[in-house]
């Protein structure tokens, strides 16, 4: 049996006939997972693996019944290298709809000559590329990657290894599950946000920012935050002309974008700016600029850049946390 680690892809060939065989690959501290193989065209038996992660180590087992008799083969994968020596912390992040930036620190036993490198691709069986604009640290060392034009997002996962060599000792690797580029993607801020006063209340709206990959406004989680300057009757215990800040917002996206507020929940002098990120994201946008409200009915206030409540700061329809 063979393993391409790059690929999580293990190989083999029969010299009799076969009647059943089974695969499966232990990486701890995951659970144990097992798949039925395929045959290539050249009459090669494999198994794929793509969600598995094999830098911390991997048993893998072919179970197999022929003619009758059980066999079991079982291939032990180590990382060769220094341990401590593979990049750790590794993050990506897609921004401006077709950039991506990726980074990482040098292992704690890597060698002052450590020289990574960073290896991705778009499908289990694209050709890896390898990032052509590092980022160095102020000795040197690889510490980070641009990617400057990611092309038409045919893909939504993506896939990483990051490997290296020294002088002084091998480099072991770094590999990962594949990454959901959905949820890779830093927004630009909420687009075109206005408030305006009716006389009663107001209505804040804005636009969803434009996604790599069209994602639906249900999708997007707002954040909404509010401040409030400080007047004597509605701040005895803050100094006259402060501010402070109230609870903020959570709202999720809808074809509509708008958040009312009464009339008596902000006055003129007080600010909101927004922020937006995907629903099961963790990577908020930055902030919209920040824009104030005014008491003059029917004169929206906007910000040039790029269902609704009746509730205060604090409410909304909650996003995922």
């Amino acid at each position: 049996m063979k393993l391409d680690a790059r690929k999580k892809m293990l190989t083999w060939n029969y010299r009799r006939n076969v009647t059943e065989e089974e695969c499966r690959i232990d990486t701890p501290p995951n659970l144990a997972t097992s798949t039925s193989p395929q045959v290539s065209e050249d009459g090669t038996h494999f198994c794929e693996f793509p969600n598995s992660v094999l830098h911390r180590g991997a048993n893998l087992t072919l179970n197999v019944t022929s003619e009758g008799a059980e066999f079991r083969e079982v291939l032990a994968f180590e990382n060769p290298g220094r341990e401590g020596s593979g990049a750790v912390n590794f993050s990506c992040l897609i921004y401006d709809l077709c950039f991506l930036n990726c980074s990482w620190t040098p292992g704690p036993a890597a060698p002052a000559d450590v020289h990574y490198r960073l290896y991705w691709w778009a499908s289990r069986h694209d050709r890896e590329a390898e990032c052509a604009h590092y980022v160095v640290d102020a000795t040197g060392t690889r510490v980070g990657c641009h990617l400057d034009d990611l092309g038409e997002p045919a893909q939504r996962d993506y896939f990483f290894l990051v490997n290296g060599t020294s002088n002084e000792t091998a480099i072991r690797f770094l590999d990962f599950t594949p990454f959901n580029a959905v949820q890779m993607e830093k927004y630009n801020p909420p687009a075109n946000v206005t408030i305006d006063f009716n006389g009663s209340h107001h209505v804040v709206r804005w636009d969803d920012p434009r996604t790599r990959f069209g994602v639906p406004s249900h999708m997007l989680c707002y954040q909404l935050d509010f401040q409030r300057q400080v007047s004597a009757p509605r701040a005895p215990r803050r100094p006259l002309g402060s501010s402070y800040r109230r609870d903020p917002v959570f709202q999720l996206g809808s074809d509509d974008n708008r958040y009312v507020l009464p009339g008596s929940a902000a006055t003129a002098g007080d600010t909101l700016r927004a922020r937006v990120k995907h629903k099961y994201g963790h990577v908020w946008s930055a902030w919209s600029p920040t824009l104030a409200f005014s008491e003059r009915p029917g004169r929206p206030t906007a910000v040039p850049t790029g269902g609704s409540s009746a509730h205060p700061p604090g409410a909304g329809r909650g996003c995922p946390q």
